[in-house]
């Protein structure tokens, strides 16, 4: 399923797919997804709110619905944030924590069973309408080079498409190829990755390097 962007702000889609496509990004899912058209984008104003948690849990149920789950193509769901502005890498850390709970909060579906809801736990991957997702902050203060969007944005990644690259058997060659492509670009790998059930996935969702001790804010209800 091909799904369109719903954005009605050309300029900022194609800021977002120029910093894709043409920055050397290295995540080669992402170009895949944008050189497809296989992405949904929606601005809201408010990172954060309960209003912008109840417009998001709307469109991404939508996104669900018409997502073809037997199907091997990927697809992404982005939310931005283009008049929100974070100095540093903790306000927005925890404006996208605070985005998660306020979303959790407003729905009302059980978790989704094949992953954890306890964010200390190997398996913990985010629950929306009982679908898990990998959540990708990005904003043009991340330390990270791959993270440093034009504007603060949540990509909201479904966790099956990583489980299917399993199945496939093509997990490992793509992550090769994106850590590859990361050092190229930075001349390090983001210590916080790593792969499901080595580690809480709530570690890599901001892009900053949390460290040990770091504590998630969210505890599902």
């Amino acid at each position: 399923m091909k799904t369109s962007p719903i954005l009605d702000k050309p300029s900022l889609i194609a800021q977002f797919k120029d910093f894709i496509l043409k920055k050397s990004h290295p995540c080669i899912m992402a170009q895949t997804v944008f050189k497809m058209d296989e992405y949904s984008i929606k601005e809201y104003n408010s990172l954060g709110s309960k209003e912008t948690a109840a417009e998001i849990l709307k469109d991404l149920r939508n996104y669900i619905d018409k997502y073809d789950f037997t199907s091997n193509n990927f697809e992404t769901f982005i939310a931005i944030f283009p008049s929100e502005n974070f100095e540093d890498e903790i306000t927005f850390e925890k404006a996208l924590w605070s985005q998660l709970k306020t979303i959790n909060e407003l729905d009302s579906t059980p978790w989704d069973s094949s992953v954890a809801n306890d964010p200390t736990s190997t398996k913990f991957s985010f629950s929306i309408l009982g679908t898990a997702f990998y959540i990708v902050g990005l904003h043009p203060n991340s330390s990270r080079k791959a993270r440093q969007a034009p504007y603060p944005a949540l990509v909201f990644n479904l966790h099956l498409q990583f489980e299917k690259l399993r199945e496939m058997g093509t997990y490992q060659r793509v992550k090769n190829r994106i850590r590859k492509r990361d050092i190229k670009l930075q001349g390090s790998v983001n210590p916080v990755l790593k792969d499901f059930g080595e580690a809480s996935e709530a570690l890599q969702y901001s892009g900053r390097n949390v460290g040990e001790n770091w504590k998630c804010p969210f505890h599902q209800n």
